[in-house]
């Protein structure tokens, strides 16, 4: 699935779902080495258990986050599949 983001340096988030574990994220644009640790970190991880650790998190005083923008497209990916 490919998530455009908003309010994040980044600009999309790419990732595929294979029986409800999250598999191969990454981001387009933003802080390249923090945003690939946090695709290393989810590798596997079931959705809901990625949802709940990301969801919330801001960065430098903006109301979201590229890992909330992540958590904002797995509620996406669930709403549509």
């Amino acid at each position: 699935m490919k998530y455009k983001t908003s309010g994040v340096c980044s600009r999309e988030i790419n990732f595929e779902v294979v029986d409800g574990k999250l598999h191969n994220v990454s981001y387009v644009g933003g802080c390249n080495g923090n945003l690939q640790g946090i695709g290393k970190l989810v590798e596997g991880m079931e959705i809901h258990e990625a949802i709940n650790r990301l969801e919330g998190i801001s960065c430098n005083g903006r109301p979201t986050s590229c890992p909330d923008q992540l958590s904002k497209a797995l509620k996406q990916y669930l709403a549509n599949n």
